[in-house]
């Protein structure tokens, strides 16, 4: 499965980049005879958002390493406003498309400020375990840089194709659109992973073992030994997080109103159970060090989890929220500078930039952050192997014991 897996990966970045060429080629030929679409207008704000994204993406990271404390509790603060700032520049557009999406930027904002305000008693705990992750020997700022402007590169390369098929309209070109973004969150979340799967590799090997490995031989050990497992995670593992998510969105929601809805949650929460046994962010710390194929090794850390009695703290853990919210606020922060820029000069592209935007901005930042979430999950397994181990922090065992004890928000 996963060398198939490979296989579809770079047999589509070959068929997409012949596609965002051809796409790009026909839309300015397009734009020169009949004067429909204005590049300047459509692609200088969306290019321009890109790259701050970019830029935004490695503040976030370089402000969690230094502060940590600081830009945790900013991230789960700022994503919510920045989301409704969104939603009013949306709604300030005025077209049916931007009053669906600027309703949906509303309940998003609601739901992360309510979700900010559950969770602020676990933010002292989330600091302590990102900060002794991050301390010893985070990555070279160059090997971080560089994965950012490979990602920034991706991102402006395919949304350059989005920009010839927006030029023509057609209902092919919606199809499309679709297929480029859908080749660009896979492959965003190939680099990020493969990121995941480097780092941890590393910090794994600092933590259990006291031994240095090189980030670029870890990250050249990743691309040619598990790259199929990584494409393979990269659409596994989003999914079993979104279906996570919603079996425990039912199980909130049921408590003991009725007994279908009970029985419903019981469901939906052993499936999610099963596929989370299977596929989650955690296996890639054995997947890099062991280079076992990302199915076992999330198994093998989930059952070495439940060994410990740790899989309350484990499920407890907020860096996972905390770098997806950094996505929403860099995202944001791209659909705000793109929206507006379109907004002031071409009107009828503000939407789709202020979504494009939007889109590419997230993504970037969750490459960006992809080390500080790798670092996280090698930490709990090194721990989870060697508790004992002198090299891990001595207060965390008592944090590990606090987990067990207190119920999940």
């Amino acid at each position: 499965m996963t060398w198939l897996c490979e296989y579809i990966f770079y047999s589509h970045i070959l068929l997409i980049t012949i596609l965002v060429i051809i796409l790009t080629i026909r839309g300015a030929l397009s734009a020169v005879h009949t004067q429909d679409f204005h590049p300047k207008d459509w692609y200088i704000p969306v290019l321009a958002s890109t790259a701050f994204a970019g830029i935004v993406g490695f503040a976030w990271q370089a402000f969690t390493r230094f502060s940590p404390s600081k830009t945790i509790r900013i991230a789960f603060w700022l994503s919510p406003l920045l989301t409704c700032a969104v939603g009013i520049l949306l709604i300030c557009i005025g077209t049916p498309v931007s009053s669906v999406a600027s309703a949906i930027a509303f309940v998003s904002a609601i739901i992360q400020s309510i979700y900010a305000c559950c969770v602020n008693p676990r933010l002292e705990n989330a600091t302590n375990i990102v900060t002794v992750s991050i301390v010893d020997k985070p990555p070279k700022v160059t090997d971080i840089l560089l994965s950012i402007i490979i990602g920034t590169l991706c991102s402006a390369f395919l949304v350059t194709g989005i920009g010839g098929a927006t030029a023509t309209g057609t209902r092919i070109d919606s199809l499309f659109i679709f297929l480029i973004i859908a080749s660009l969150t896979w492959t965003m979340q190939i680099i990020e992973n493969t990121i995941q799967v480097a780092v941890s590799h590393v910090k794994f090997m600092q933590f259990a073992h006291t031994h240095d490995v090189a980030f670029m031989a870890a990250f050249k050990s990743a691309v040619e030994k598990s790259m199929g497992g990584i494409c393979f995670a990269s659409i596994f593992v989003p999914v079993v997080g979104v279906i996570t998510g919603l079996a425990r969105t039912v199980s909130m929601v049921s408590g003991d109103v009725n007994e279908f809805m009970f029985s419903s949650a019981n469901y939906c929460s052993g499936i999610t159970s099963w596929l989370v046994a299977y596929g989650n962010r955690w296996g890639f710390v054995h997947e890099g060090v062991f280079n076992r194929g990302i199915a076992r090794s999330s198994n093998d850390t989930r059952q070495l989890f439940r060994r410990r009695e740790i899989q309350n703290t484990i499920n407890s853990d907020l860096t996972s929220s905390f770098c997806f919210l950094t996505g929403v606020a860099a995202g944001a922060m791209s659909a705000l500078i793109g929206g507006i820029w379109a907004f002031v000069i071409h009107r009828s592209y503000a939407t789709g930039v202020t979504m494009y935007t939007f889109f590419t901005g997230y993504l970037l930042s969750r490459v960006a952050m992809a080390w500080i979430q790798a670092s996280v999950s090698a930490y709990y397994v090194a721990y989870s192997e060697y508790p004992q181990n002198q090299r891990l922090d001595p207060s965390h065992p008592a944090y590990m014991t606090f987990g067990r004890q207190r119920p999940q928000v």
